[in-house]
């Protein structure tokens, strides 16, 4: 199902672009500045190196002839370079005029920005032998002006590559995240019930975490949809049996020519009826356990144990068999009621179905370093070691088993335990025949052992 079209969700391709071209942009401008500022200095240095040059040589061709001629007119003294954009005055003293702004102040050769009634003027002095000198002037305003344009020109090609790096920064995003686009289209495609592994030849290296962790869901996935295939499976092939003899049962009594052998007819019907609806309960409560997971609220222990007890005590004394509780300590669990009930309730009735006429069964509550232990012991006839692991399947009943069963006791136990959090497993008595359900979690921190 789409989300709704309020919610907006970020775009990694769209964060990236504005990451990338933002960080772009920043290091433009900043170059922009440098280079601005870099050009706008070495036109000013060349400006001056100019007056420079033109004082050298306004100093060595003074005195020569116009047209080259030994008796042709000298060249004016003070000359104007009339060109507009640079406008540039060259004055030789003593020769030309002295101008009213060059004081007798001037007299440090080199560069000096004078303020004159004509404006502000940049100025070059260069002195010779014999009291000569030639003063080179500009204005600065011409000199800004040229600088600025210099500069400007130097930031046009920059200015101009912006907008490509943008567009080649948005395409090689593009490009570079196409990967996820492909690898989503693929899951697409699958079928929901059959989940395939994603390719990951040819990934990015950064992906590759990513795609082999969905790779693991999805082969989580997998093994799940099998199990509960064949779940559904075993449920089906077991609920048939009973079924079919309910229908069997139900056609024999209404075959029944008296009352006294319809009544007879009726007891194993109301017990087929009674296993069935307990087989059916079992398959809801698995269904339930692995369906999802519960809130976990603090739980008490010991009244639970003693409420159960009390609960299954008529099953026990069918059988007469000593049901009793062993306390060495106060345990509390953060656990879900309804599950550490489920586990221990199957625990008990296991152990008493098992469990020859006469015998015993104890539910044991102890404490183990900082984990609390729940143990079901019983004196009936064990698990052989290459069974022990093999009685938590669903619907599996050892061969020569007494009782009746549909075999998901223990495998309700082991569904409740995981989703409690702690760990169930079955051991052989280490003083005699029989079996112990033993389940081990860490206990609250406000347990207390019943001495203390």
């Amino acid at each position: 199902m789409s989300p709704p079209a309020s919610v907006i969700r970020p775009s990694l391709r769209r964060r990236l672009v504005s990451m990338l071209g933002g960080a772009t942009l920043l290091a433009a401008l900043v170059a922009g500045a440098v280079s601005f500022v870099l050009a706008y200095v070495e036109a000013r240095e060349f400006q001056d190196d100019t007056l420079r040059q033109i004082a050298r040589l306004a100093g060595r061709g003074r005195g020569v002839p116009a047209g080259g001629g030994a008796g042709g007119r000298s060249v004016r003294a003070a000359s104007t370079l009339d060109d507009p954009e640079s406008l540039i005055s060259v004055i030789r003293l003593p020769d030309d005029p002295r101008p009213a702004w060059l004081t007798g102040t001037l007299a440090v050769p080199g560069f000096h920005t004078l303020d004159t009634q004509a404006g502000r003027l940049r100025v070059f002095l260069l002195k010779e032998s014999a009291g000569r000198a030639v003063v080179v002037t500009q204005p600065t305003d011409s000199r800004d002006e040229l600088a600025i344009n210099s500069a400007l020109r130097a930031l046009i090609p920059l200015l101009l590559l912006l907008p490509l790096m943008v567009w080649l920064i948005a395409r090689l995003v593009r490009s570079g995240l196409s990967p996820v686009t492909e690898l989503a289209m693929h899951l697409d495609a699958q079928a929901a019930g059959q989940p395939q592994p994603l390719p990951e030849r040819d990934l990015p290296e950064e992906m590759a975490p990513f795609v082999q962790a969905i790779n693991r869901l999805l082969a989580r996935i997998s093994g799940l949809l099998g199990q509960q295939r064949r779940f559904v499976a075993d449920a089906a092939h077991e609920l048939r049996t009973p079924l079919a003899a309910l229908s069997i049962q139900a056609q024999n009594l209404g075959r029944a020519k008296s009352r006294e052998e319809m009544a007879e007819r009726l007891g194993p019907l109301l017990d087929g009826i009674g296993r069935a609806r307990k087989l059916a309960g079992q398959l809801l409560s698995l269904a339930r356990l692995q369906a999802g997971e519960a809130a976990l609220t603090p739980v008490e222990v010991n009244p639970l144990a003693r409420e159960l007890l009390a609960e299954l005590m008529p099953l026990a004394e069918a059988k007469n068999i000593d049901l009793g509780l062993d306390e060495t300590a106060v345990i509390g669990l953060d656990a879900t009621p309804d599950g550490l009930r489920l586990m221990i309730v199957n625990g008990l009735e296991n152990a008493i179905k098992y469990t020859p006429a006469g015998g015993e069964v104890t539910l044991r509550l102890r404490v183990e370093e900082d984990q609390a232990v729940i143990e079901v012991i019983d004196n009936g006839p064990g698990i052989p070691d290459e069974e022990r692991e093999r009685v938590f399947a669903p619907f599996h009943r050892r061969p020569g088993a007494g009782g009746e069963g549909s075999g998901l006791g223990l495998t309700i136990a082991r569904e409740a335990a995981a989703s409690l959090g702690g760990e169930l497993s079955l051991r052989t008595r280490p003083d005699g025949a029989g079996t112990v359900f033993c389940y081990h979690q860490a206990r609250r921190r406000e347990g207390r052992d019943a001495g203390g």
